[in-house]
């Protein structure tokens, strides 16, 4: 990464960020020698901001010129021969606002990391002569830091004229951070986006690991699929497998029979019992991890039994052996009680051309571009492990023989996904019995999210011919493979999840007023006129003084922004009015994407940024002195005010025009 820190002048902008002086000495501050860009004074806003409309992250932009960079025009064309997606902007000529309009949509693009992130808002201000500030949309600050010195190195090694060769290793590092981060999870990512595009706000809790989508009262949190509504006591029991087929085969569910044992000497007796073949699994476990299917004599149980021993277990030294049965293996997705979709999932194989070895006919399918190393690929990579060659042994073939022409090698005895496993999105040929069997199944657990893993050979036929078993049911269920299958129809699971909980007609957030400025004494004014109006109502508020939830006092948090987030944390909060102090906006930027009544007292410039920030529907009032200036759906009216306290009396008279609009006092729409 760029280093080579210099002593510099500087000049402190009103917002904390380093404004750059521009002279001879002060053009290098991060640069390396020969570098014709110069980053620096990053920032991360939290949301809305003076830059952008969205969380950002935020960085000074100028040019060295030494040595001079070339045409904007030429590099763009450079960096689209190495990104064929890249979408340069336009340039005029050679000016510093054009070189940084070109980095920072690179940086943009960076920040998508190749696997469609939404983060496509980006901004450039000048504030200076050869000085500009960029803003770049981003959720995860650490990628989004990152990124900024991928998308630098790129640049300055194309405008030395050298093959960006670290590039690719640089994105993919970017890419395997993302995905371990909180936010890089395939399906917390899928949800997030889909919450984005319906308009719902959605926050990270980090204290919590929890996902928070909405404001207050209308907010749902989870992790994953598994979601606050939930029952825990449903979501442990699904991962008793002993107890969730004495579940199932209480309520008559087809499903295969099964004896719970603690040695491989128990396994082998309850294999004998039940008849060979059988399946070995950890009693208690997750992905597949640890399961052998197909499990023909003991040799082969031994093997098994080690294998479902190294696997991660919650129920330690505790494991099942039940009876094998022959079909494909299928996801069926169950949200709200309704099957929505529905995967085949098959075993990873390759098929023999009499040339390759196995070896080489893996690494040519792990090269199809369907099969990604990231987090949102339609298939993961095959694995090869010590259970692959154990498969491949089976079949009398070795990992460096070549198979004959035409034969097909399965590579393993399950169809794990995360393990090379094929996925065929089959809903529209799901039999009306068996989704109507999984709408059962899934009626009786109280969960979201329900996945219920069935075997059978054609799962257009009904469950009740025969040949159609349920082996496992599972909570917080994956949702990429239905969101992008490896083939066939995808459904928007993620949205049909978020439909859920925010039906058409029910909003995810609680009226919101903001304050330039409000003491103590006026914020518990309006909280009281809101109780006289209906004491059904929750409402919350801070200012710098206090942090109050109807009338109870809470302790005030010297990170400003914190105090907001934690109100509309609040699962029974119904409406929230807030000071927004200029100097944590600058600084740290909105805790919430927009408010519905924005108030202003004598705003200076940053202030007035704050009506920016208003809903289609709010309501901007700004008095300066005593004339008033009200802002109503692209209406405006002005008028004088006998007196200063009378502006917040008018305040007060459209909160309540507010609680009448959101309906907050009813109940029948706040349990909606």
């Amino acid at each position: 990464m760029p280093g080579n820190q210099e002593a510099r002048a500087s000049l402190q902008d009103e917002d904390g960020m380093e404004d750059n002086a521009t002279g001879d000495d002060a053009l290098r501050v991060n640069a390396r020698p020969g570098d014709r860009y110069d980053i620096a004074d990053r920032r991360h806003y939290i949301g809305p901001n003076k830059w952008l409309a969205n969380e950002a992250l935020v960085f000074d932009f100028a040019l060295t010129m030494a040595p001079e960079p070339p045409a904007p025009q030429r590099l763009a064309q450079a960096v689209r021969a190495l990104l064929s997606d890249f979408d340069a902007p336009a340039a005029s000529g050679a000016a510093v606002t054009d070189h940084a309009r070109l980095f920072t949509s690179l940086v943009s693009e960076v920040g998508r990391l190749g696997i469609g992130l939404h983060l496509t808002d980006w901004a450039v201000h000048e504030i200076g002569p050869n000085l500009v500030r960029c803003a770049v949309q981003c959720i995860h600050k650490g990628t989004a830091d990152d990124g900024v010195y991928v998308a630098w190195d790129l640049v300055e090694e194309l405008m030395a004229g050298r093959e960006p060769s670290g590039f690719g290793p640089a994105w993919n590092r970017l890419r395997e951070g993302f995905g371990d981060s909180v936010f890089g999870g395939p399906t917390t990512y899928a949800l997030w986006r889909s919450a984005v595009t319906h308009d719902v706000p959605v926050r990270y809790l980090w204290d919590e690991g929890l996902v928070q989508y909405g404001y207050g009262r209308r907010s749902t949190r989870g992790a994953s699929t598994t979601f606050d509504r939930d029952s825990q006591l449903d979501s442990d029991f699904t991962t008793r497998k002993d107890d969730c087929k004495a579940f199932l085969d209480t309520f008559g569910f087809p499903t295969p029979s099964g004896v719970v044992v603690t040695s491989p000497e128990e396994a082998h007796e309850a294999a004998e019992a039940l008849g060979w073949p059988v399946v070995v699994k950890p009693l208690s476990g997750h992905k597949g991890l640890g399961v052998t299917a197909d499990v023909g004599d003991a040799e082969e149980l031994e093997a098994a039994f080690a294998a479902a021993a190294q696997a991660p277990n919650e129920e330690a030294g505790y494991f099942i052996v039940e009876t094998f049965l022959s079909g494909d293996d299928h996801r069926l997705l169950c949200v709200e009680g309704e099957m929505i979709a529905a995967v085949r999932r098959r075993a990873a194989s390759v098929t023999g051309d009499g040339k390759r070895t196995v070896a080489e006919l893996v690494a040519a399918e792990n090269a199809r571009p369907e099969r990604g190393d990231n987090p949102t690929a339609p298939m993961g990579k095959v694995l090869t492990d010590e259970a692959m060659h154990a498969c491949l042994g089976e079949q009398g073939l070795a990992f460096d023989e070549v198979p004959e022409p035409g034969r097909s090698v399965p590579l393993r005895k399950v169809a794990n996904l995360s393990l090379g496993g094929v996925s065929e999105a089959v809903t529209d040929l799901v039999h009306p019995d068996n989704a109507a069997l999984c709408r059962a199944v899934s009626q009786h657990l109280r969960l979201v999210c329900l996945g219920i893993d069935v075997l059978t050979d054609d799962i257009s036929r009904s469950w009740r011919e025969g040949g159609f078993g349920i082996i496992e049911i599972n909570a917080a269920p994956g949702i990429t493979m239905h969101l992008r299958p490896g083939s066939g129809r995808p459904v928007d699971a993620p949205s049909r999840i978020i439909e859920t909980f925010y039906r058409e007609g029910v909003d995810s957030r609680v009226p919101i007023v903001a304050f330039n400025r409000l003491g103590a004494v006026e914020l518990r004014r309006h909280l009281d006129a809101v109780l006289n109006t209906d004491l059904r109502v929750n409402p919350g508020g801070c200012c710098r003084e206090t942090v109050l939830m109807r009338r109870d006092t809470w302790p005030v948090r010297e990170d400003y922004g914190t105090n907001v987030v934690n109100l509309l944390r609040c699962p029974t909060l119904d409406l929230l009015i807030a000071e927004v102090p200029v100097e944590t906006f600058l600084a740290e930027g909105l805790s919430f994407d927009r408010a519905d009544i924005v108030a202003l007292e004598d705003p200076d410039e940053d202030e007035e940024l704050l009506a920016r920030f208003v809903a289609a529907e709010g309501v901007v009032l700004i008095r300066r002195g005593l004339g008033l200036t009200i802002s109503r759906a692209g209406r405006e009216e002005t008028r004088r005010l006998s007196m200063e306290d009378e502006f917040h009396s008018l305040c007060a008279r459209e909160i309540r025009r507010l609680l009448t609009r959101f309906g907050t006092g009813d109940e029948g729409e706040r349990s909606a």
